[in-house]
């Protein structure tokens, strides 16, 4: 994949394109049959002009050894409430300095977004000022309107509707309308086609509530970057999208290298 990858031109429009991943993969997933092991992991963030990803995998330690050991690499823990003892796994790893906040799949983990196990720590997260991903855009668990039961459930909380709905038009709306009614939500680009959406997302939630993601490697990063910047949006609010945005919700500002102090609500 590695060499794969040199072989590959650069992402192009921005020059130079700094982009903040909120979407990304690591480890096995042999579902879907892709796979992003930890050179591969470095050789792409190199390669596309990634200086920060999010990163998360079933297997939190794994995520974990990864995250110590990659730079520019940063940890989402993987929630899943029928795994025993998941709760303390995740404030623990919550407390980790590259751990930034939660990645939940209620799709392939079978439960509803709302699910009251969950409420521990989403107000755990909320303590913390750290965003939960949540995947959105199938039935019967994912669909935005589901997700908004959470958020409206916990208005503190920062829930992001990862791939913004996805590949279906009316949940792509949904998820857009969802965030346009409920300021706590952000919308995430991996995945969703429509690259005039994402302009329209910009329009109408905010030009601070809309973040780039990949879904690497289940999608193309020059793909995902491509569809940004030609999604109508000016040269500033694109770098909004790329980078600033999610520096701003996972470091704490727009200029930060990593995560800055942040008041506790404990």
């Amino acid at each position: 994949m590695s060499d794969l990858l040199s072989s590959l031109p650069p992402t192009t429009g921005i020059d130079p394109a700094v982009i903040v991943d909120s979407h990304m993969h690591v480890g096995e997933f042999p579902l879907f049959d892709v796979r992003m092991d930890r050179p591969t992991l470095t050789a792409t963030l190199a390669h596309y002009g990634i200086a920060a990803g999010m990163v998360f995998h079933p297997d939190n330690q794994y995520v974990r050894e990864v995250v110590e050991t990659v730079e520019g690499a940063w940890g989402l823990v993987w929630a899943n409430p029928h795994k025993e003892g998941f709760l303390e796994e995740a404030l623990e790893l919550l407390e980790h300095p590259k751990f930034l906040g939660v990645k939940m799949h209620p799709l392939l983990d079978a439960y509803h977004p709302n699910d009251p196990r969950v409420h521990p720590l989403v107000e755990a997260l909320i303590k913390r000022d750290m965003p939960a991903l949540i995947h959105c855009g199938h039935p019967i668990f994912t669909l935005p309107w589901s997700i908004e039961e959470l958020a409206v459930r916990f208005p503190e909380a920062k829930i992001i509707l990862g791939h913004m709905g996805h590949g279906n038009v009316i949940y792509i709306n949904g998820s857009i309308d969802v965030a346009e009614r409920n300021p706590n939500v952000y919308l995430e680009t991996s995945g969703m086609p429509m690259h005039t959406k994402i302009a329209e997302a910009v329009r109408r939630v905010g030009a601070d509530r809309v973040l780039f993601g990949s879904d690497a490697p289940f999608h193309e990063i020059g793909v995902e970057v491509r569809k940004v910047q030609v999604s109508g949006l000016s040269t500033e609010l694109v770098g909004r999208v790329l980078e600033k945005n999610a520096r701003k919700l996972f470091f704490g500002a727009e200029d930060a290298t990593g995560p800055v102090a942040r008041a506790s609500k404990r």
